[in-house]
């Protein structure tokens, strides 16, 4: 049984629209890995940016985003996870894919769409959240904006791990860095938060920030508004430990949703 994670967290400043320029980029950054690792996650729409020529730039489910995640996965014999415009029989997400070294196996799509951005214009919301793993351990997967919206995202004694993979911002950094935590706190889990860095087309800064936080809350390692990528471990005991030890979930309010 797997009872440690060893995540690699890449913080890209992207090429805005330019899908070959990003993963070359993406290619160099990974190459600087030092030794193994078991998880890599990259940001939010990672091979454009996030652009709302959603039509222009949406590729097929075997596009070459995709490949190239797969590609990865198996030269570095980790897990690759990450967001892409995606269109899917007509209809286009924001799609989060899982990646193994043997293949696809499984995607969440973007549940809350940025109406600021009109990203809700251009995008198909997702319907269902997920859950991924890798040995013992479970991940459940949520893109950018979904951060905000904390039921969504309630542990229902069913992950370990929450992570978010995002373009946030550099105006709104300092709710990037609260929600992180209370997402944490809230649903005693690890959190780790992947976002960019860099100025987009139409002019929007992003500083970073990437982040890994403990069950309690507590920050383990951040970024500042400099790409690079962050190596953090993880312990499954860290979280069985601390919910046994402390356990608010008991208490926690019944609900369904979806």
């Amino acid at each position: 049984m797997k009872e440690e994670i060893i995540v690699c967290l890449v913080q890209p400043e992207m090429v805005w629209e330019h899908v070959n320029a990003n993963l070359e980029l993406l290619d160099e950054m990974l190459g600087q890995i030092p030794g193994r690792t078991d998880l890599i996650i990259l940001p939010e729409t990672f091979s454009t940016g996030f652009t709302m020529q959603a039509d222009r730039f949406a590729e097929g489910t075997d596009g070459k985003g995709i490949a190239w995640m797969q590609k990865v996965a198996k030269k570095k014999q980790a897990y690759v996870t990450g967001s892409l415009i995606i269109n899917d029989n007509g209809r286009i997400y924001n799609r989060l894919f899982w990646v193994s070294p043997e293949g696809i196996e499984g995607h969440y799509n973007k549940r809350h769409l940025f109406r600021m951005g009109r990203e809700d214009k251009r995008f198909v919301p997702g319907e269902s959240r997920h859950i991924f793993t890798i040995g013992e351990f479970r991940f459940m997967p949520q893109i950018c904006y979904d951060l905000r919206f904390p039921v969504f995202s309630r542990n229902r004694s069913d992950y370990d791990v929450l992570f978010y993979v995002a373009n946030w911002p550099a105006p709104r950094q300092h709710v990037w860095e609260t929600l992180t935590r209370a997402r944490a706190i809230e649903n005693q889990a690890y959190v780790l938060g992947v976002n960019r860095v860099g100025v987009d087309g139409p002019g929007v800064d992003h500083a970073g920030g990437t982040c890994a936080i403990d069950p309690k809350g507590k920050m383990i390692r951040s970024m500042d508004d400099k790409p690079g990528i962050m190596t953090s471990t993880i312990h499954l005991d860290v979280v069985r430990e601390y919910r046994e030890k402390f356990p608010a979930w008991k208490d926690a309010d019944d609900f369904s949703i979806y």
